[in-house]
């Protein structure tokens, strides 16, 4: 079994940048493809981006795309979320998964792992 946590969460202002920390205990993530998704109050959790287990290939929502950077380092069995041009609707708490698919699928039911959460508040 696989645990992750995220950090690097908090409160920014719009505009600002923030860098999210996945690290993994457990077991070695590198063969699984690395999922962030995030959820408001109220709302469905939704898919922001993904990386392959060697971190060749990417996958992002359309309304995070060149402005949200997804990285991993396997060395140190830990993923990276970094965050430019924040706005008010990134609010949400932010959550690391992992997927078994070869594919970078963006739906919630093709992970089998996931973090606790870590808040991100853009302020206006």
């Amino acid at each position: 079994q696989v645990q992750l946590v995220e950090s690097g969460g908090g409160l920014v202002q719009a505009g600002g940048s923030l860098r999210l920390s996945c690290a993994a205990s457990g077991r070695t993530v590198s063969s699984f493809s690395m999922g962030w998704f995030r959820q408001a109050p109220g709302k469905e959790r939704e898919f922001v981006t993904a990386i392959s287990p060697r971190g060749s290939r990417t996958r992002y929502a359309d309304s995070v795309k060149g402005r949200f950077t997804i990285s991993r380092d396997n060395a140190k069995n830990t993923g990276y979320l970094q965050m430019n041009s924040l706005n008010p609707e990134d609010t949400a708490v932010y959550y690391c998964a992992l997927s078994g698919a070869w594919m970078l699928p963006t739906s919630v039911d093709r992970y089998d792992y996931w973090g606790q959460g870590t808040q991100v508040t853009v302020s206006s």
